[in-house]
């Protein structure tokens, strides 16, 4: 019985060595496929597994390389907006790396680890853009605030001839409160937008004679009047320092100059809360 087992154990080891050693040189079919096919067939379903594991980290790589040229021309983009010298910040090449040689702590990454190591570039990469999404869009909204709040002076004068608040009226010699502000100029002078917005009035009114308003968003309006001519109408979308009108010596007013307002909900402001004045 133990020869017999022997025997059996030997033949199964040489059929074994010969599938792996000679499967390629056999010719007859039948033992072929008794000791070939399963061999082909295991390598087959490794060669598979593989793969589909290669094309899983192909389709994951390029969704990276997707999301860095994104985040390469949001970088830039962001760059210009806060006005980083494009030398400081470079998002045409790789960033410089180095240091020394070190054989020892070197060590060959396994398919799981590499495959850990992706995933977790693949969430730092998501995380990144989200915030510098954000932060762009902070900046965006930064800079167009600043087009749409009244901080450009809409003559060029260095000072006013009457201010806001209350003063004596040039008419009635009474006390009375000034809801804006009067530039002293003269006449035909330009008279340029705050902040762009939208025309809302353009036409002549009783006390402020040629008047042009334009709303500017979130109940933000400015007015301009006296105008000698109106170069504006109803309806026209006209940007910051866009010449609208000309100064005059229409309506209510003693001497050419333009009477300047912000109001907010129809509620005057002091525009020198946002006008920036030369200098």
């Amino acid at each position: 019985m133990c020869a017999f087992l022997l025997i059996i154990l030997a033949a199964a080891l040489s059929l074994n060595f010969i599938s792996l050693r000679y499967a390629d040189r056999i010719d007859a079919p039948v033992l072929r496929a008794i000791l070939v096919n399963p061999q082909e067939e295991r390598h087959q379903k490794i060669q598979t597994h593989l793969q589909d594991n290669l094309n899983l980290m192909a389709s994951k790589l390029g969704q990276m390389q997707a999301q860095l040229l994104r985040l390469d021309a949001l970088g830039e983009r962001l760059a210009e907006s806060s006005g980083i010298q494009a030398r400081d910040f470079s998002f045409k090449g790789a960033p410089g790396q180095g240091g020394a040689r070190n054989d020892l702590s070197s060590e060959d990454l396994s398919f799981s680890e590499f495959s850990h190591k992706l995933q977790e570039l693949s969430n730092m990469l998501n995380e990144r853009t989200d915030k510098l999404g954000a932060l762009d869009s902070l900046l965006r909204y930064d800079r167009i605030t600043k087009f749409v709040l009244p901080s450009e002076m809409p003559v060029e004068t260095d000072w006013y001839s009457s201010g806001y608040g209350y003063r004596i009226d040039p008419f009635t010699g009474k006390k009375a409160f000034h809801e804006g502000v009067d530039f002293a100029a003269e006449a035909g002078s330009p008279i340029k937008a705050a902040a762009s917005g939208v025309v809302i009035y353009s036409d002549h009114h009783p006390e402020y004679g040629n008047m042009v308003e334009i709303d500017h968003g979130d109940d933000l309006v400015t007015r301009y009047a006296h105008a000698s001519k109106r170069l504006v109408s109803l309806g026209t979308v006209v940007l910051q320092g866009q010449k609208i009108a000309e100064v005059g010596n229409t309506g209510r007013s003693t001497a050419p100059h333009l009477h300047f307002e912000i109001r907010h909900k129809d509620k005057p402001q002091n525009p020198s809360k946002f006008l920036k004045k030369p200098g």
